[in-house]
């Protein structure tokens, strides 16, 4: 019961940025399909479940080079959150009054960076579950994806509400977010 325990508390903790990415998603895109929703929390479930696992990997086969490139991890999250945020305001500035109800998707790459950018941390994740043995870093893991589905749905419900409340200034507000949350991690707190 522990194990579980831990693993959810985990997930928890390390779904934060990813609920406040898709909290930002919400409000960038508030007419979102369910569809969509859904790949946009699989998306972070996925990162949020494989970095664990890459970094259990890394402490069980690599873990020379892992430090070596560890780090990197900070300015790859602040670099790429810099650039879709800067990219959300500046379309949320330049947009035409006429235009403000209709905004362009967040495309896939987008989608993959954000994943990639909040899940960072989680890396550091496969330090502490280095002694599990592969079956149980695999639950933890899946645990862990599992409990940022759903709160990356949630962050996604609540950001499509005041998103559509907001109108344009909801695609700025959603940048702010972006980078206040690469800055974060790039200064670690």
């Amino acid at each position: 019961m522990d194990f579980i325990l831990n693993a959810v508390m985990l997930g928890i903790g390390l779904a934060m940025d990813a609920f406040s990415v898709s909290l930002a998603n919400g409000l960038y895109e508030p007419d979102m399909s369910r569809k969509r929703m859904a790949c946009i929390s699989g998306t972070f479930s996925l990162f949020q479940f494989l970095m664990p696992m890459i970094g259990w990997l890394c402490i069980h086969t690599l873990v020379s080079l892992f430090h070596t490139l560890q780090g990197l991890i900070p300015w790859a999250a602040l670099v790429a959150l810099l650039f879709i945020g800067g990219q959300m305001i500046f379309e949320g500035l330049n947009q035409k009054p006429e235009e403000k109800t209709e905004r362009k998707k967040l495309g896939a790459g987008d989608l993959l960076i954000q994943g990639i950018a909040t899940s960072i941390d989680a890396l550091s994740v496969g330090f502490a579950i280095s002694e599990y043995g592969a079956a149980e870093a695999l639950l933890a893991s899946g645990i862990i994806g599992a409990v940022t589905f759903v709160i990356c749905w949630i962050g996604l419900l609540i950001g499509r509400k005041a998103g559509t409340r907001m109108s344009g200034s909801a695609s700025i507000l959603g940048g702010v977010i972006l980078i206040l949350i690469g800055i974060r991690i790039f200064f670690g707190f």
